[in-house]
């Protein structure tokens, strides 16, 4: 298969699983999301801090992917960078890349957020404003799509797909964070579907883009002496 070929394929993957998404998100607009905001403030359950604690790691990961990016180029000097390595760049890039992309989103779809929690900002608990309201710019209209979803699923994809032992920690990492989101209504189910559906989808680019995951593919198998290194040099970056 071709190189344009692949992308073809991956372009219309991504466009399935963009329309499946879509479809989620009018379902919940319509059917779920206002039941479950009110649920979780009629019961109190954002007030359980710990729910509070799991949204801060990811605004954290971000705050500290510059300076972590800025270390691995400094490391590359020194030699070829090890595979993890090449996957914790490639992973904070993706971070940066979909949280942008999230809020140039944000913009376009202005949506308004399920509570009042700074600022004063308009909202279906606080006001009883509910809805979109395309390209109206501020702070005020940015939960769809959630930040922290697409900092979530920017990050730990790479890891998922370049690393398949790593799946099942950041599986179970990634997601009592998403649930804490709705949990604190900080976010429509919808808004977290969206954000994570974005995040995966920069991270699926972001691992192509980087070849990670045709490395493991590549690796020569050999009964010869020189085996065991050649082996250890095709996981290492080039």
């Amino acid at each position: 298969m071709t190189t344009n070929e692949e992308y073809r394929n991956l372009l219309r993957r991504s466009l399935i699983v963009a329309g499946s998404c879509i479809l989620a998100v009018i379902i919940c607009y319509f059917w779920v999301d206002r039941s479950v905001a009110f649920f979780v403030y009629d019961h109190h359950i954002n007030k359980i801090e710990v729910f509070r604690w799991l949204t801060y790691p990811p605004p954290e990961v971000q705050n500290w992917s510059a300076l972590v990016l800025a270390i691995l180029i400094v490391r590359r000097a020194w030699g070829p960078l090890l595979r993890w390595q090449k996957v914790l760049l490639v992973a904070c890039i993706s971070l940066i890349v979909a949280d942008d992309f999230r809020i140039s989103l944000g913009d376009v779809f202005g949506r308004y957020w399920p509570e009042t929690w700074r600022h004063d900002n308009p909202s279906l608990i606080g006001t009883g404003t509910y809805g979109f309201h395309p390209f109206q710019l501020g702070d005020d209209v940015g939960s769809f799509p959630s930040g922290h979803a697409c900092r979530i699923f920017g990050f730990a994809g790479v890891w998922m797909m370049a690393m398949p032992g790593s799946r099942v920690v950041a599986i179970v990492l990634s997601a009592p964070m998403l649930v804490s989101l709705v949990a604190m209504n900080y976010h429509f189910v919808s808004d977290v579907i969206a954000g994570s559906v974005l995040g995966a989808l920069v991270a699926v680019y972001a691992t192509h883009l980087a070849r990670l995951n045709k490395c493991r593919a590549n690796i020569p198998v050999s009964d010869s002496s020189n085996s065991r290194a050649t082996r250890v040099n095709a996981l290492r970056d080039v």
